[in-house]
């Protein structure tokens, strides 16, 4: 049987998607080991939400850093040093540089619907309540493979829910997380058992 895949997983707040991924590890749903967190906020919590759970973490400070490709290098050196087989961005709120030797192996899950309300400034809460302004039927999450831009990669999963008349912000944001609760784990199985195929923007599933 083949080792459990080891992931980096990057995170900028408290970390409620790395929560489930570290629990559905525990419980055996999801066969991974979580080798590092790296933060580029020294007092997010997500790093005191690892550290208990006994994970190596790093921070990388985006302005100390200076430019993208010193930030990018620093983290990736990070991800390098403990040996990861894929990074997950999980609410991870900058834009990076995927070195060459990562490329194809850096996923991020975004809580809509992508091509619709992403990119740059559309994260958190702010994606909901643009969903709701638009009076979109229907919303979601979708899990990709990250480039150099943001939320523009290539799709690996999208799960769908619908947007309710007396949706809130915060009642559609939970409805979506329940989503992707099942999409990145889902995600990252796929690219453990090697069953994810590039093809331009289209990711295939092969058998």
């Amino acid at each position: 049987m083949h080792s459990p895949i080891r992931l980096a997983v990057l995170a900028s707040a408290g970390g409620t998607t790395l929560q489930n991924l570290l629990d559905r590890i525990a419980d055996g749903r999801l066969r991974a080991q979580v080798a590092i967190v790296v933060s580029n906020h020294a007092d997010a919590f997500v790093l005191e939400r690892v550290r208990r759970a006994g994970v190596p973490t790093a921070v990388v400070d985006r302005k100390e850093s200076g430019t993208l490709e010193t930030f990018s290098r620093r983290i990736f050196d990070h991800c390098r040093q403990a040996e990861v087989d894929l990074v997950c961005m999980a609410g991870f709120l900058q834009l990076i540089h995927v070195p060459d030797d990562f490329l194809g192996r850096v996923m991020n899950i975004h809580p809509a619907l992508i091509p619709a309300f992403c990119g740059k400034g559309y994260y958190g809460h702010h994606v909901h309540e643009a969903v709701l302004a638009y009076g979109a039927k229907v919303s979601g999450c979708t899990v990709h493979f990250a480039d150099n831009e943001y939320d523009h990669g290539p799709i690996i999963v999208q799960r769908t829910v619908p947007v309710l008349d007396d949706d809130t912000p915060d009642r559609l944001a939970l409805r979506v997380f329940g989503q992707e609760c099942e999409a990145y784990p889902e995600a990252i199985r796929l690219f453990a058992a090697g069953k994810l195929k590039v093809e331009g923007r289209r990711v295939r599933i092969v058998a």
